[in-house]
């Protein structure tokens, strides 16, 4: 048996989410069929994480394990080929070690947020990006953003579905930078709470919009309660950027 780790960029809009659901499509799905259709096996496929309905990756890590012949360039091709025409691509396939986990094994993860800062209606970038009409301050966004940086109780930015055994979370980075009509914001942490990088930005898109102030942020982090939060982003401007491991 030969472990595979396969890293998978895709367009979250037609799924429910990574994991498989009873409910609809998801990407996990999306890879099994794909690779049974090429192996005639079952198998099971771990992510690095479980991204939510809509939301996008850009090198999400995963792997599985297989008895095959195929040279991982087969089996890429393969699964690619097979992944037609959902909107889900393998861009790399390598033979790890048997005791690498892409979930467990993995020691830090990076997000982007996108959001449109501008009137005219989105074109290109329809369901790739959260469209803001009003003005937004990304300097006052980046300011207020730091306080969120560190070990915290992140409760009022977690989701009430949440399954996390503790609401402490250590925020290693986060950064809010401009270009053009586009405001980026990265985020970057060993392990996220359900919602927390959507819930993070909605009160950063207040703090940007002026409705909030820095001081706001800090009251609602402090508070400890879902009841604080200003509102979620929707999932469109999200994306999975990066797994870190140790080697």
């Amino acid at each position: 048996m030969t472990r595979f780790a396969l890293t998978l960029e895709y367009d979250g809009r037609p799924f429910m989410g990574w994991q498989r659901q009873d409910h609809g499509p998801s990407v996990q799905q999306a890879v099994e069929e794909a690779i049974l259709s090429i192996t005639q096996h079952n198998v099971r496929v771990h992510a690095a994480g479980r991204t939510d309905a809509g939301v996008h990756a850009l090198a999400m890590r995963a792997h599985f394990d297989l008895d095959t012949a195929l040279t991982p360039f087969r089996l890429k091709e393969g699964i690619n080929a097979g992944l037609r025409p959902h909107p889900v691509a393998v861009l790399a396939c390598e033979i790890v070690d048997d005791d690498w986990h892409a979930r467990f094994g993995c020691t830090g993860r990076r997000y982007m947020y996108k959001i449109t800062n501008r009137r005219a209606p989105l074109t290109l970038d329809k369901g790739l990006s959260w469209q803001v009409a009003p003005a937004l301050d990304a300097g006052k966004m980046h300011d207020a953003a730091q306080i969120l940086v560190g070990q915290h109780d992140f409760t009022t930015f977690r989701s009430t579905h949440c399954q996390a055994q503790s609401p402490v979370k250590t925020l290693s980075n986060i950064s809010v930078t401009r270009f053009g009509e586009e405001i980026e914001i990265e985020v970057a942490a060993r392990s996220f709470l359900h919602h927390q990088v959507r819930s993070m930005v909605g009160c950063l898109k207040l703090v940007g919009g002026g409705r909030w102030t820095r001081d706001d942020l800090h009251k609602a982090l402090k508070a400890k309660d879902r009841g604080a939060l200003g509102f979620n982003a929707p999932p469109d401007g999200l994306y999975f950027v990066e797994a870190v491991y140790p080697d």
